[in-house]
């Protein structure tokens, strides 16, 4: 691991200036984007499109690593080869580590083909403890890969990590400390008013059975007193085996499932595998928003895009 805790180095950086940040995935880089508005913006590792699971770094994204004074990254549970590059290109940067941030909620894995039902509240507040995670330090219990970690589809979690992100660029540049945190607030309201919005349209169509393509809606669903069937892939998008292929057919069938959701960095083909000789409907779920700008207004825009977008196909 990088840090055993949640931060590490930075120490020999100016005082003074807008610190240099690099952020891993789009989602990240709004969340800091929105922290910074006003003061500069971050760089972006792994671009729109491109899956974090597994990804080759570029010399312009290698390169933003070695000129940050911070690394901002999702964590090595969902990156795992991003470990390495920022260890050895990032070594005088400080390391925010969003999923070890205190008070993070982690759910666990869902392992199989077919989601259990959960009794969520519909705003998502208990399910840390429906799940036996209150923490990032709840993982221990579980292993270190026993939590899910699209952690950042929890509103709750994204404005938590607003403060975080404000906090650390404070520490790194205390002349705007100030407006960070103003912008930590603006934010954390902008994210709130998405997530009411996005709730409100999803409590239309919560009882319409769906299939995602790969695990990483956990959190999202949870927040959103809504729930996936289940999942072509596993939470990491390995490619699924033929059983695997006919189980979700079987799932489909046995569930009625209105839609099938694909996403844009998967092969589309096995979308088609279950669905042939169905009247089930296709969708395009993205839990990293490659189709939107990146910036400051992301993360809201994330919220409302993937509750659209649900509701188009479920609707």
């Amino acid at each position: 691991m990088i840090a055993a805790g949640l931060l590490l180095g930075g120490a020999g950086m100016a005082a003074a200036g807008v610190p240099s940040v690099a952020t891993d995935i789009p989602p990240v880089h709004g969340l800091v984007a929105r922290v910074m508005q006003g003061l500069g913006a971050p760089a972006l590792v792994v671009p729109p499109g491109a899956s974090p699971h597994g990804y080759a770094l570029r010399p312009s994204e290698a390169a933003s690593l070695e000129q940050a004074d911070l690394v901002v990254w999702t964590g090595e549970a969902l990156t795992p080869w991003l470990e390495r590059p920022i260890g050895s290109l990032a070594r005088g940067a400080g390391v925010l580590e969003l999923l070890a941030v205190p008070g993070t909620h982690l759910l666990d894995f869902r392992e199989g083909v077919r989601f259990e039902p959960h009794h969520h509240d519909g705003g998502g507040e208990e399910h840390g403890e429906e799940h036996g995670h209150e923490d990032a330090h709840g993982q221990e219990a579980h292993g270190h890969h026993g939590f899910d970690p699209h952690a950042w589809l929890d509103p709750e979690n994204a404005m938590l990590w607003l403060d975080a992100i404000s906090a650390e660029l404070g520490r790194l540049d205390p002349e705007n400390a100030g407006a960070y945190e103003a912008n930590a607030a603006a934010g954390k309201l902008e994210i709130a008013a998405a997530a009411a919005a996005a709730g409100g349209v999803l409590s239309t169509v919560a009882d319409r059975p769906y299939v995602v393509f790969h695990d990483a809606y956990h959190y999202f669903e949870a927040a959103m007193g809504i729930e996936a069937a289940g999942a072509l892939s596993l939470g990491d998008a390995a490619d699924p085996g033929p059983a695997r292929l006919a189980e979700v057919r079987d799932l489909i069938a046995e569930t009625g499932a209105v839609c099938v959701f694909a996403e844009p960095q998967f092969n589309p083909r096995l979308i088609a595998t279950v669905t042939e000789g169905t009247e089930v409907k296709t969708g395009r779920l993205d839990p990293l928003g490659s189709d939107l700008a990146p910036g400051p207004d992301f993360y809201p825009e994330l919220l409302e895009e993937l509750a659209a977008n649900m509701v188009g196909c479920l609707g």
